[in-house]
């Protein structure tokens, strides 16, 4: 039998998706602890037992946001190996930073839950950690910085973790770097996407 989260992804207008994506956001932009199935539902339109009937109590729903975000997060890894296949390590980056900048703004939500995953305590060990662990190991064989994934050093991770971690912040600090720029926001993710290649492509390019 298809999960709820199945379902939502087989009907994207059907009620589970509709809550779906609203708790993507109302997770998103509060963390766990700090959002109820209320808040949910009034962001929906529909009564807290509508809610209930479709995904269960607040951890199930949670739940199937972390899974959904994970899922949708190995999808773009994916799809940009594809586009970076037999491009130079300059070249990989580039594109890279720039997909994924350019996913992740347009999904705020996904940087914010990813880091509120980090700093605040999840209910019953539930969190990103194995999909992340996941998406390092593809990230460093498509950067070269290991031969494949089940020979990747704590450096290579470290490096991967740099780069992620600075996109991240980058993204859920919007609101709080981009007035100290005096910028708007097509301009502020511009200035992001040149300053990490800045950064990072000489950072992994030094010693190939």
């Amino acid at each position: 039998m298809p999960s709820p989260l199945e379902k939502a992804r087989q009907d994207p207008n059907s009620m589970k998706a509709r809550i779906l994506a609203s708790a993507r956001k109302v997770f998103g932009e509060y963390g766990y602890n700090n959002t109820t199935t209320r808040m949910i539902a009034k962001d929906v339109g529909i009564d807290i037992s509508t809610l209930y009937y479709h995904w269960g109590e607040k951890q199930d729903l949670y739940e199937a946001v972390l899974e959904d975000v994970g899922d949708a997060i190995q999808h773009k890894l994916n799809e940009i190996e594809r586009n970076v296949s037999g491009q130079s390590l300059t070249t990989r980056l580039e594109i890279a930073l720039d997909m994924m900048c350019d996913y992740l703004f347009s999904h705020p939500e996904v940087p914010n839950l990813i880091l509120y995953g980090y700093f605040n305590k999840a209910p019953n060990g539930v969190t990103l950690d194995i999909k992340m662990t996941e998406h390092i190991a593809n990230i460093a064989v498509a950067m070269e910085l290991a031969p494949n994934k089940n020979q990747i050093s704590v450096q290579a991770r470290a490096r991967i973790l740099a780069v992620w971690n600075t996109v991240l912040n980058f993204i859920s600090a919007e609101n709080f770097f981009r007035p100290m720029l005096e910028t708007d926001r097509e301009h502020y993710i511009q200035v992001v996407k040149e300053t990490l290649k800045f950064i990072l492509v000489p950072a992994f390019t030094a010693d190939k």
